[in-house]
């Protein structure tokens, strides 16, 4: 069911000011629209050239502001589809005055249109939606189509770091990051549960670990990109 929209949306994106970006294409064939590049110039988005870690599927923005804060000498952007979404994560920002954040309303297909390619040195993959369906696969954000994608972007070294809560998810990933060439490490069946250090929480980890549900986690890179 779609998302009513919010009260005073429009208002509210806009009073967010340098930290909401929305970016549309012509083309609806993403295939044909990431040939047509429309870079972003993130050096004078965020006024520096440090390091840039993407979220993509951020949600109300908890992981991304908080990781912003903690780490001033790192560059986020963090992706959502939703608009309606997307604003709370911009007035998180806002309120807390982060300069090192941008949030960008954009369909994550359509990323290496607007980010240039080996310039994003981490990708974030939190609590990603499952589409547990077989026949919805190539949604997931670790199917071998948005890996290609994220070969793209990535810098030499680049990582991704996966969480979920779900098992399914977690051994899809796995096989699908093995088959395109990934090495899978520091992989954890019970993230809370370890001794792992610096978790950063998002809002439905948050409500699953209450529960007492495991989550799942791994990092993964490319060789050739060491």
């Amino acid at each position: 069911m779609r998302m009513r929209k919010k009260k005073h949306l429009d208002e509210r994106v806009e009073a967010c000011g340098k930290w909401y970006i929305r970016l549309l294409s012509d083309d609806l064939n993403f295939e044909s629209a990431i040939e047509k590049k429309d870079y972003i110039d993130t050096a004078a988005l965020f006024g520096n050239d440090n390091p840039i870690y993407l979220e993509i599927g951020c949600g109300k923005g908890q992981f991304a502001c908080q990781s912003a804060l903690l780490n001033p000498g790192i560059n986020f952007l963090a992706v959502e589809r939703s608009c309606n979404v997307i604003v709370q994560a911009c007035e998180k920002a806002k309120n807390l005055g982060l300069e090192n954040i941008r949030f960008i309303d954009c369909n994550a297909m359509y990323l290496p249109k607007f980010l240039k390619d080996n310039t994003i040195s981490r990708i974030y993959l939190n609590f990603s939606c499952p589409y547990p369906k077989k026949s919805y696969a190539s949604h997931r954000l670790t199917h071998k189509n948005f890996l290609k994608i994220y070969d793209m972007l990535l810098a030499p070294g680049g990582e991704i770091h996966q969480k979920t809560d779900n098992a399914g998810l977690f051994e899809f990933s796995i096989e699908q990051l093995s088959d395109y060439g990934f090495t899978v490490k520091n992989v954890s069946l019970d993230l809370h549960g370890s001794d792992f250090e610096g978790n950063i929480e998002t809002e439905y980890e948050a409500k699953f670990a209450a529960l007492g549900q495991p989550i799942y986690r791994l990092e993964a890179y490319l060789k050739e990109k060491e």
